[in-house]
């Protein structure tokens, strides 16, 4: 069944959603993107993501065509045109038609289109028995150079990254500092868990500041976690007693090896089940309803 995608400001079946060779988003990887899931008719902490969405774009003064409110609507009827209720939505704004050259203001208007689909990120067994990772030998951007928490088109970074997770026979790596600090994933947020405490790193090194990390931070707090935001390296990770991924495709997700060290008693650790149990129920009943 073929897909019907928002394309600037019209609704088209998917075998007619084009762009120009000429965009600058394909040229160069200008622009920015946000994926967002919806469960049970309700997008999760769409809000969130479109704040996410207009900083990006801000950060890298990329004008959206849109407000904030038209774009909301926008996503909303492209998930009812395709009349679905549980799924996963890829908002982009690119640069637009340019010419050859980098000059951005040369981009007279953006283009702006909306995918509402599924996705499957990990296969079901290792949500039940936790993921092993390695840790990528290509090294973090550097927010100086290209901050990653901005939200762009250009992920070669982390693709690159996600080469070397697959030439090692595994599905996800740890990406590290310039100073090798532990910084994410390729396309999850990390977490450890040490004495019944919860520290991830912190936005600042060049993390993203995932819309499912901020709400896990929540869950664990209404636990009676404590949750701190904290520089460490890989040592720490190797002696966690838990380890788990966050991420809007991902969810929650246990880690249970790590560069070849079994993480806590080799199997996915209660908090990090508590908190995947409590994210789901929070996915189920939360949200911006799309069909009222």
């Amino acid at each position: 069944m073929s897909l019907i995608i928002y394309l600037d400001g019209k609704f088209v079946p998917e075998s007619e959603a084009k762009i120009s060779v000429f965009d600058h988003g394909l040229l160069y990887g200008d622009g920015v993107f946000e994926g967002i899931r919806f469960y049970n008719n309700r997008v999760f902490r769409l809000d969130e993501h479109l704040q996410r969405l207009y900083d990006s774009a801000k950060a890298i003064r990329l004008e959206i065509p849109l407000d904030i409110n038209e774009m909301e609507q926008a996503i909303l009827e492209t998930i009812r045109r395709n009349d679905l209720h549980y799924g996963y939505i890829r908002a982009v704004v690119t640069r637009g038609v340019g010419d050859l050259g980098l000059d951005p203001d040369k981009c007279s208007v953006a283009s702006v289109f909306v995918i509402a689909s599924s996705i499957v990120l990990y296969p079901d067994k290792y949500y039940q028995e936790g993921l092993e990772v390695v840790t990528a030998p290509t090294r973090r951007n550097i927010a100086e150079a290209l901050n990653p928490r901005i939200k762009s088109l250009n992920y070669l970074n982390n693709i690159l990254a996600k080469i070397e997770a697959k030439n090692a026979n595994v599905i996800e790596a740890i990406m590290l500092s310039n100073d090798g600090h532990v910084v994410e994933c390729t396309g999850d947020n990390i977490f450890i868990i040490k004495n019944r405490v919860l520290y991830t790193p912190p936005t600042y090194i060049g993390a993203l500041e995932g819309v499912t990390r901020n709400a896990t931070m929540e869950l664990a707090r209404d636990m009676g976690l404590e949750v701190i935001e904290a520089l460490f390296n890989r040592y720490e990770v190797y002696l966690a007693d838990e380890c788990f991924l966050t991420g809007t495709a991902a969810e929650v997700i246990p880690v249970v090896k790590v560069d070849g060290r079994i993480i806590g008693d080799g199997k996915p650790g209660e908090i990090s089940k508590e908190l995947k149990k409590r994210f789901e129920v929070l996915t189920q009943t939360t949200g911006t309803p799309i069909y009222e």
